[in-house]
């Protein structure tokens, strides 16, 4: 199977069934994500306990691709320490907008599936929704948005 089959599977299995998806009773960590552009809105709730994500789970009406990065962090994430999690974030973000060489050695494993969303520009900020919102919750930020001043990568590039 190629990449390109893969990561279509991938996406419909986890918009089919995301994983993690719902609310979380005893969350201690929240934010809303929302990517005007598409209309992807997403709530990540978490438990930290002792510095590990000992829960989490995501709710919220996204396209498929958000509903799928979605389901995967939340399923790398959980149990994780709150830095290990920060790490998967970074590089993440970095695969998805083509600043990580795969080649390299890095945390993604499975989640390198997205790496060809690079080559969709209009869909990047689709998949990194999540792992905004998660960025957010985990520094009690109660929302995070993939537009201009309030997107992490724009502050990043130094275009801020």
């Amino acid at each position: 199977m190629n990449a390109k089959s893969l990561y279509q599977e991938v996406i419909l299995d986890h918009n089919r069934k995301p994983r993690n998806y719902g609310s979380l009773n005893n969350a201690n960590h929240h934010a809303i994500g929302h990517n005007p552009l598409c209309g992807d809105r997403l709530d990540v709730s978490l438990s930290l306990e002792d510095g590990h994500i000992d829960n989490i789970a995501f709710q919220g009406e996204s396209c498929a691709i958000c509903k799928a990065s979605a389901s995967m962090m939340t399923a790398a994430v959980k149990g994780k320490s709150r830095g290990d999690a920060e790490i998967l974030i970074h590089e993440f973000r970095d695969m998805a907008t083509g600043k990580l060489d795969l080649d390299n050695p890095h945390h993604l494993g499975r989640l390198t599936v997205f790496s060809g969303i690079q080559e969709l520009p209009t869909r990047v900020k689709c998949a990194i929704l999540p792992w905004h919102t998660l960025h957010a919750a985990l520094n009690s930020v109660t929302s995070a948005s993939t537009e201009a001043e309030s997107d992490p990568i724009h502050l990043s590039a130094g275009n801020g």
